[in-house]
């Protein structure tokens, strides 16, 4: 089979790292053909806060930071994995032999995908790893490292046959019941399919994925990332409780997600949707409904190449996630609020230009701000002067989702 195999590299020094990762693998005793190169790029959400896991809609981009990997065979029935910053871990692919593994770590990331990966002849495998998708830096670490794992088995042990796609159904059952992080599939598709995207999750085994233009510079803007300075350990329950109190509002209606409830139906049983399940979760299930119109809406502005449109609905969906969503502050965080100063602060500095919003799961993590070209650089100092030095940081839209690499 003719592998797809890019020259493409994410941004100037990933040639640098791949280096180092493949000495680092000639060192254990490897030989130079032997050793295969993978990449799979950090995602932003463009639209669709918190509506994949209600089987919304989402767009959704890769962006020019990412997880490499140098490979080698190694003779035995283990995968072995060094990742930087991590310790070392290794899992048989036999599951039997491998013991439980600690929920959040990279250990139960790569016992996760060996275990739940349709091998037909799996071999054992060095996997020595380099990520620039920073933990916590809101551009998702887990479900690139995850998305890796399923690109490098599906060449290394099924010849390339898996789709996009199917990595990132199996990214995703890993998040969830591996890792124990509550989450979509948001993550893992825009990491596995690359470029600019929008994904209907109707039926989440065969999601409807269209690839879009975004062409930001020819647009006039650059789009940063900030980081608000938290942390998300012990936010897990805040993520969860969205889903599941949509679930319980849905489990009023006999249906298990919000895309299968009629909404003329929901705004007939208000009231009673109220004293069920209380006005929090009606007002998360109206952010859903609107954020679904939204992302149709932001389609099309890009289809029209009508971004002045589409910014003002990028707008729209921040509004709506602090106000009905209501991730930008944990509850019973009277003192800091980090993420609602950080808006107020790119609103702020952007004076009604461009756009700000809250940015994937919210509570801690990140923003999303565009930015006029001309205000680009003091938008970065100015934010950087409150957040710190590297809390600011330009993103551009990596055409290249997982992928095998050319050295």
């Amino acid at each position: 089979m003719q592998y797809k195999i890019h020259e493409v590299y994410s941004r100037p020094d990933d040639r640098t790292r791949l280096l180092a990762l493949r000495d680092a693998l000639l060192a254990d005793g490897h030989s130079l053909d032997s050793i295969r190169y993978f990449t799979a790029p950090g995602r932003t959400e463009l639209g669709g806060n918190h509506t994949d896991h209600q089987h919304g809609l989402v767009l959704a981009a890769a962006v020019d930071v990412d997880t490499l990997a140098a490979v080698a065979p190694n003779g035995t029935d283990r995968v072995r994995l060094w990742s930087e910053g991590f310790p070392p871990c290794s899992v048989s692919v036999d599951p039997a032999r491998n013991g439980p593994a600690p929920q959040g770590s990279a250990l139960s990331l790569l016992q996760g995908m060996v275990e739940c990966f349709p091998w037909t002849a799996p071999v054992g495998l060095d996997i020595r790893a380099s990520s620039t998708v920073l933990p916590g830096g809101g551009l998702s670490s887990s479900a690139s490292f995850e998305v890796l794992l399923a690109e490098i088995f599906n060449v290394l042990w099924q010849g390339d046959a898996l789709s996009p796609l199917k990595l990132a159904e199996l990214g995703q059952r890993v998040e969830n019941q591996w890792f124990g992080k509550p989450s979509g599939r948001l993550d893992q598709s825009a990491s596995a399919v690359g470029g600019a995207t929008f994904m209907d999750f109707a039926d989440p085994d065969a999601p409807v994925v269209e690839k879009l233009e975004l062409d930001l510079d020819k647009a006039g803007y650059a789009l940063y990332i900030v980081n608000c300075g938290a942390s998300h350990a012990d936010l897990t329950g805040e993520y969860a409780a969205i889903p599941l109190e949509l679930k319980q509002l849905c489990g009023c209606f006999g249906k298990s997600v919000l895309r299968q409830v009629p909404e003329t139906e929901f705004w007939a049983r208000l009231p009673e949707l109220r004293r069920s399940c209380g006005d929090r979760a009606v007002l998360r299930a109206i952010h859903v409904f609107e954020e679904n119109r939204r992302v149709l809406a932001m389609r099309e502005a890009l289809r029209a190449r009508d971004f002045d449109r589409y910014l003002t609905l990028v707008r729209e969906s921040g509004l709506s996630s602090w106000r009905y969503l209501q991730n930008v502050s944990p509850v019973g965080s009277d003192r800091e609020q980090p993420m609602a100063l950080t808006l107020a602060l790119c609103e702020g500095l952007l004076a009604g230009k461009g756009a700000c919003r809250v940015h994937g799961g919210g509570f801690a993590g990140t923003a999303q701000a565009y930015v006029p070209l001309e205000q680009a650089e003091d938008f970065r100092a100015k934010v950087e002067a409150v957040l710190g030095q590297g809390a600011c940081q330009r993103r551009r839209v990596r055409a290249v989702g997982a992928a095998e690499l050319r050295l």
